[in-house]
């Protein structure tokens, strides 16, 4: 982003701007490379207004959520990358509607603090969430769940912005939600509404526990991770296989490139050191993917997103 464009295309915008930007610090991962702009806007207004912006200058820009299942190339990412954590975007809000008790999140709102707020109202519907470490617009975007349940279960309404900044309000119903996926066009995700189901606080907060336990059990939650690093393949039955259990068999677990490494624990997280590099886990998956269809003749799909200036490194 030249110089001079960058003197002009943020100087009128309620916005909090940094360039050069080691995002990648940003990320679960802690690795990675630089942004050209990191921008935070202060009101939707003016996210609204940057969204023009980019739209009319064909300016790129991505939605940087909690960083938890994202890897930025070393040799990072060009145009802007927008958070939404100003305190207007991470509001929440219970309310009751005429078909019983709802909640109301702004995109930017913690998945984990929302659920336990939750769960202190007595009220269940994001209970499949624990464990989960992203935003509220995270988890929809990638329709974000697992064993007990996905984050779509739940939801009513997601409102967005457009390309060029305009409200669009979708229903449950419009939306197509896949595993690990949600078609939703808009590039951003503003807020949504959830239903809720009252119920005893005790036994959601066990619910949760438990939930967390199963987790601890089987997986590298205190290593650094990006969480499950593919999605679990679909079979021509219908049913879907075990990633880890593929990468398990290939005799991949503990299996290192530089200081990225998969998992001894669950194969299919991979895990880094303080010597890692984004390359190194680039690389990693290259490997499994090569190793498990040799073996399988089964195609592994990446879980977590790679953003680069390169194209070829997010394939």
């Amino acid at each position: 982003m030249p110089a001079k464009f960058r003197s002009t295309f943020f100087g009128d915008l309620d916005v909090d701007v940094t360039f050069d930007a080691a995002i990648g610090t940003m990320t679960h991962f802690v690795i990675g490379g630089q942004a050209d702009a990191f921008v935070r806007p202060r009101s939707a207004d003016a996210l609204s207004m940057l969204l023009r912006r980019c739209h009319d200058s064909q300016v790129p820009f991505r939605v940087l959520g909690n960083g938890a299942n994202l890897l930025i190339d070393d040799i990072g990412v060009d145009g802007i990358i927008v958070k939404l954590d100003h305190d207007c975007f991470k509001q929440t809000r219970f309310h009751t509607t005429d078909r019983g008790n709802a909640l109301h999140a702004m995109a930017g709102a913690d998945m984990a603090t929302t659920l336990m707020e939750t769960v202190r109202h007595g009220l269940e519907g994001l209970t499949a969430m624990a464990g989960i470490p992203a935003s509220i617009g995270g988890a929809i975007r990638m329709n974000a769940g697992g064993k007990f349940g996905s984050i779509c279960d739940s939801l009513e309404t997601v409102t967005c912005l457009s390309t060029t900044g305009e409200l669009i309000t979708l229903a449950r119903d419009d939306i197509r939600f896949g595993y690990r996926e949600s078609r939703i066009a808009e590039p951003i995700i503003l807020s949504s509404t959830f239903a809720l189901q009252k119920c005893d606080p005790i036994a959601i907060r066990d619910k949760v526990k438990e939930i967390f336990a199963w987790k601890k059990s089987c997986q590298p939650l205190s290593d650094s991770s990006a969480g499950c690093a593919f999605k679990n393949p679909l079979l021509p039955d219908g049913t879907r296989m075990s990633a880890g259990k593929l990468i398990d068999n290939a005799g991949l677990k503990g299996f290192s490139v530089g200081g990225a490494s998969i998992s001894k624990q669950h194969a299919n997280f991979i895990i880094t050191n303080s010597n890692a590099t984004s390359k190194n886990v680039i690389e990693l998956i290259r490997i499994v993917r090569e190793k498990v269809e040799d073996k399988t003749q089964i195609h592994l799909q990446n879980e977590i997103v790679i953003w680069s200036r390169d194209p070829e490194a997010t394939r």
